[in-house]
């Protein structure tokens, strides 16, 4: 019996529904190249005219913080006490801030 992979390499797939708007991820697929991804998700994901455009990257391309780093990763942005104004006095008059 094997044991090796005969899965393609899989891609993430992200649609811009409308020009100007930022890309969602819109699920996986698996295809042998990017033109194949683009056909595939094209053909999956944006069948009602969804998409104005789409991205496709391969999922093992992807750098992700890890869950378990969450404390570490994102804690230390809370010792940058100037990141947040709230302790300058705004003077009076000065609107939209």
């Amino acid at each position: 019996m094997s044991t090796t992979d005969n899965q393609l390499p899989l891609w993430e797939v992200f649609i811009q529904s409308k020009s100007g708007t930022p890309h969602k991820h819109a699920g996986s697929i698996h295809a042998s190249d990017k033109n194949m991804a683009l056909e595939n998700a094209r053909d999956i994901y944006t069948r009602r005219g969804e998409g104005r455009n789409i991205w496709v990257v391969l999922s093992d391309q992807i750098a992700a913080s890890k869950t378990e780093d969450e404390a570490e990763f994102f804690d230390p942005a809370d010792d940058k006490v100037y990141r947040h104004p709230s302790f300058y006095k705004v003077p009076d008059g000065v609107k939209n801030m």
